[in-house]
């Protein structure tokens, strides 16, 4: 595993974590993940603005500062010799066994560093297959929309488009809108213009996703924020998933029929271009 920071030391111990730990029993925590260039963490403030978002919503206090886990990331980056990296910072609510939180504040946090994963060149390419799966997000739950511990329904949602011989799950909200995939964010290309589902879908506040939206907007294509029903990603032109960590990605078909071309579009490569362009800024950003 390398070196990792546990609880405010660095170590190249394995954590122990307590066999009552509420993260590993109740799935009681909340963790980001990121992506470090040349050394620099791609939008680091706003993903640890949204971590201690999530830890608020489930009124999860968390004993460091923004500040405090800017340089505990960096020390750990550093620590790992690594440069290009995947990072993932976790947090525990601590020890205690019931439903009732401890009394007294406490938690564990973790963060991991490691070499970003190779993922296949075809993806980007040619794309990946999708299918709609049968697990819904709750429309009416704020877990939905936050990064908890709790990623049962997108490892079952991963379980099932794997079953059905598809690279990736597409997942539906409770009022069977179309909401994310497994662990990305899902753009539509329609007629030049871009369509996504909105904040009320279910979804999470993607990083990647805003950044995706202000390069579309620069690049003179208007993009919209909506409630989309599955019928129209079939009928979209293009399509591609955003994340922090596997960035854009096309997806070029879903339950078996092709999604415009059946190949990655040419506005989906021109974001790729300009996306990876502002990448390039923050390696060479003195």
């Amino acid at each position: 595993m390398g070196i990792i920071y546990f609880n405010g030391n660095l170590t190249e111990e394995k954590a122990v974590i307590s066999p009552v730990d509420r993260g590993f029993l109740y799935g009681d925590g909340v963790f980001e993940t990121m992506r470090s260039y040349g050394g620099r963490i791609f939008h680091q403030e706003e993903h640890l603005v949204r971590l201690f978002h999530s830890a608020e919503v489930i009124s999860l206090k968390i004993p460091y500062t923004i500040s405090r886990l800017k340089e505990a990331t960096s020390e750990t980056l550093l620590a790992n010799r690594l440069s290009n990296a995947y990072i993932r910072i976790t947090v525990s609510r601590g020890d205690g066994i019931g439903l009732i939180p401890p009394s007294s504040p406490g938690g564990n946090l973790l963060i991991v560093v490691q070499k970003v994963p190779l993922f296949p060149k075809r993806w980007y390419t040619d794309g990946l297959s999708g299918v709609v799966v049968k697990i819904k997000k709750d429309s009416r739950s704020p877990l939905s929309s936050i990064k908890s511990l709790n990623y049962l329904p997108n490892i079952l949602a991963k379980i099932e488009a794997q079953a059905r011989n598809a690279e990736e799950g597409i997942i539906l909200n409770s009022d069977c809108l179309l909401s994310s995939a497994t662990a990305s964010n899902i753009f539509l290309v329609s007629g030049g213009k871009l369509f996504t589902p909105s904040l009320r879908s279910s979804i999470l506040a993607g990083i990647t996703r805003r950044t995706v939206i202000e390069i579309v907007q620069k690049l003179g294509h208007e993009v919209c924020e909506t409630e989309i029903r599955k019928e129209e990603l079939a009928r979209a032109d293009e399509a591609f998933l955003t994340s922090s960590v596997r960035e854009i990605v096309p997806l070029t078909s879903v339950d078996e029929a092709p999604i415009g071309g059946g190949k990655a579009g040419e506005i989906t490569k021109k974001i790729t271009y300009a996306y990876r362009d502002l990448v390039r800024s923050l390696i060479n950003k003195t």
